[in-house]
Formats: structure tokens, C-alpha cells, sequence
């Protein structure tokens, strides 16, 4: 339920503040009953909140650095909504055995940066390998927009672009040579993603005539932010997301 709820909050948040968001291709997402990984290069704090609000209502599990957790309000948020901390020097087992169970055992999906970090395109064997195990698809999306606060207040254009799913399992090992192959398929969804999205028109601001309403919404998205991250702060002392994930 908080999941459903801080993503709204924040979909609200960004609607108010950009107001100029496009969807392409949300017929290639998966049914809501098969589970998945939404992988995409990792290029802004915002671009997850998109990923998230195009493939609603499923839900997500995803991995976060664990420096991410050490504000009390920010990683409760993220521990409550399904993120779970990796030491990118040492992730342990703990990184691919909890996402395969929780892919083969539960209704939510894995999103994952494959890159590890925001303008990188690497894509790493991480994905490859939970794919294999848990025998799912590898969904591919792209964010294109925005990439500094500014330029998402400031309108300028937001697309979020999905690929087709991608299937593994003629793939036998999970080898180098497996894992490049994995890689490979990746990329070149990111890179062709990436050159449908070049190929529109990228210059339209967002309409005018929703300015008024984008303005109100903000104010109270704002408002009721500050109410959750106040209540937030509280239940953070007496509820942990750990001892009640399922």
C-alpha cells in the first residue's frame, strides 16, 4: 500500500513541476500476472518514479546502494517500498538470492540499473544471471528528458520509451560468453530505444492551458510530502520494513 501511495505522491510531484511526459510503446509491457526485470540506464533520481508509474499497478523490488539508506526518513521510504541495500565493493550472495526468490515467489517484478551508476551504459552480469535463475524476461526501457532539476521544472520534455522483452533462455550457461550475449541484447535495446526516441519531436513544452492546474496540484503534493515525511520520520522509530517484508 505505501508503495502505491509514494509513487502517486511523486507522480503528482512531477506532474506539477514538468508537466510534459510522453509513454511509448506500453503495449510491450508484460501482463500484470508474469513477473519481470525493468532494467534501463540509470540517468536521473526521477527517471525510476517513471518507470514505476508506466507499469502500474505492478510492483517492484530494486537494489540501492547501501549509502542510500543511511538518512532515516529517505531509507525508510525505500525499505517500505521494496529496495534493499548492496555494497557495490562486496554484495554478497544476498544480491542475487533475494531478487531470484522474490521474482519466483512473489508478484513483484525486479528494476535494475545494469550501468551501476547514471551515464554509464555498461551493462553488468548481475541482470544476466537473476534473469537466468529465476527464468524471467528482461524488459528494456530508456528515459530521455530533463536531466537537472531545472530542466524538469522548466518543462522541457520527458519520454519514456519501452523496448520488447527480451527472452534468455536460449541462452544454456551463464558463461562470459553467456553473460556478453545477455549484455549485448541489452545495449542494443538501450541504443535503438535511444534513436526512436531522437527520431520525434523533442521540442514541445508542455501546454499552457495546465499551468494553473499543474500549479495547484504541486502546492498540495508539496504539502501533503511534508505531512509524510513528518509521519514517516515518526514511524521509522517503531516499524521496520525488514522484520515485515514478505
Amino acid at each position: 500500500m505505501f508503495y502505491t501511495y509514494l509513487r502517486g505522491l511523486v507522480m503528482f510531484l512531477l506532474w506539477g513541476a514538468n508537466g510534459n511526459a510522453h509513454f511509448h510503446h506500453l503495449e510491450n509491457i508484460p501482463s500484470q500476472e508474469e513477473n519481470y526485470i525493468l532494467v534501463a540506464p540509470h540517468r536521473t533520481w526521477w527517471d525510476p518514479v517513471y518507470m514505476a508509474f508506466a507499469t502500474r499497478p505492478k510492483q517492484f523490488i530494486f537494489m540501492a546502494k547501501k549509502e542510500l539508506f543511511q538518512n532515516r526518513v529517505f531509507g525508510w521510504w525505500i525499505r517500505m517500498c521494496g529496495a534493499f541495500p548492496i555494497d557495490r565493493a562486496n554484495p554478497g550472495a544476498g544480491a542475487i538470492k533475494y531478487p531470484v526468490k522474490m521474482l519466483k515467489n512473489s508478484q513483484r517484478s525486479l528494476i535494475m540499473f545494469p550501468s551501476g551508476s547514471r551515464h554509464s551504459t555498461d551493462v553488468k552480469g548481475g541482470v544476466a544471471l537473476i534473469a537466468k535463475m529465476a527464468k524471467v524476461r528482461i524488459m528494456p526501457a530508456s528515459y530521455t528528458g530533463p536531466m537537472t532539476l531545472k530542466g524538469l521544472i522548466r518543462g522541457e520534455r520527458v519520454d519514456m520509451n519501452f523496448g520488447e522483452p527480451i527472452d534468455i533462455s536460449d541462452i544454456k550457461k551463464m558463461n562470459d560468453e553467456g553473460v556478453a550475449e545477455v549484455a549485448n541484447r541489452i545495449q542494443t535495446a538501450f541504443d535503438t530505444l535511444d534513436q526512436e526516441v531522437a527520431a520525434m519531436q523533442l521540442k514541445k513544452g508542455p501546454n499552457p492551458w495546465l499551468l494553473l492546474p499543474r500549479l495547484l496540484v504541486f502546492v498540495v503534493a508539496v504539502l501533503v510530502a511534508l505531512l509524510t515525511f513528518a509521519v514517516s520520520f515518526v514511524a521509522s522509530f517503531v516499524w521496520d520494513p525488514d522484520k515485515h517484508r514478505k
